[in-house]
């Protein structure tokens, strides 16, 4: 991935250049947690590209790798300017979540106009690593998604970060090292989703006694309402805790109904209020099979993908 002369071979043209844009966007997406966010970065990637002269662009050896550096650079910039924003967000801040499993990659004939539509699915868009992801440095996450997931060389990230290539090793460490330690254990999709699917059932029977059965002792349950939506502003943690506050919730607003359904690819729930997406939430597990973590997406912004699918945007 450098610029140095044009070999033959490459193709410049407007097909070539723009058939990367899924590439582009799933990067960005990984970067972010945001498809409309991550959309505003491939966008501004290909303005900077076509603001070359043909003779600049002829001069670069590999487009791909010219738009990946430019989009990481504009991500880390998005990045460090978020981490200012976020101190203003009401409540916590979480990823948004994406319809659909690990494993059912992109539909080619995918044609619509919501971005999230275009982003594959696989473990580095589990809400899990997306949340943690988003507690280590700007320039942590890019060296490793870049070079973890991207395959990006170490030379290459330095230019993009810029910092020594040795630096952005320990940057993508530091990131690996986090993951890791949050990393939850493999479950089987089929026990995960039978989990989840009797974690609803306690939610509609009001069995509180089933619902912390189901729930790990020290299982926490994070949403996000950005203040358009009231919700808990704080993580709610303790298996008591949660199991009463989801039977209360559904006791004052009794009209919802919660489907289990691939999110972020993993078996989580969708509640709907008159066929249209208010809450999703993502679930992990503990090795015990116990609910340990809860992610509650309610910000109407961050739904948008799930509300298309309702006919509703």
């Amino acid at each position: 991935m450098s610029d140095a002369p044009l070999p033959a071979a490459a193709d410049h043209s407007l097909s070539a250049v723009f058939g990367e844009r899924r590439v582009l966007l799933n990067l960005a997406f990984r970067m972010l947690g945001s498809s409309y966010d991550a959309e505003d970065v491939v966008q501004e990637t290909y303005m900077r590209w076509y603001a070359l002269s043909e003779d600049d662009q002829r001069e670069i050896r590999s487009p791909m790798a010219w738009l990946v550096r430019v989009a990481g650079r504009i991500c880390l910039d998005h990045l460090s300017s978020a981490r200012v924003r976020r101190e203003r967000y009401v409540g916590e801040w979480l990823p948004e979540p994406l319809p659909g499993s690990a494993g059912a990659g992109v539909d080619p004939a995918a044609t619509g106009p919501d971005p999230a539509d275009q982003i594959s699915l696989d473990e580095s868009v589990t809400m899990g690593v997306l949340v943690v992801l988003d507690s280590v440095t700007p320039a942590e996450r890019v060296a490793f998604i870049l070079h973890d997931i991207f395959g990006v060389p170490f030379t290459e990230i330095a230019e993009t970060v810029g910092r020594s290539p040795a630096a952005c090793r320990q940057l993508a460490t530091s990131a690996r090292r986090r993951l890791r330690a949050a990393e939850p254990p493999v479950i089987r999709s089929s026990r995960h989703r039978d989990v989840v699917s009797a974690f609803k059932h306690a939610c509609e029977t009001g069995d509180l006694d089933t619902l912390v059965g189901l729930l790990d002792v020290t299982a926490t349950a994070t949403a996000d309402g950005g203040g358009r939506v009231r919700t808990a502003l704080r993580p709610v943690v303790g298996a008591d805790k949660i199991a009463r506050l989801f039977l209360g919730v559904l006791r004052k607003a009794p009209g919802v109904s919660f489907r289990v359904e691939d999110v972020s690819g993993r078996p989580g729930l969708v509640g709907r209020v008159d066929g249209v997406t208010a809450a999703v939430i993502g679930i992990d597990l503990t090795q015990e099979c116990r609910i340990g973590r809860l992610w509650l997406m309610m910000h109407p912004d961050k739904l948008h993908a799930w509300r298309t699918r309702d006919g509703r945007y």
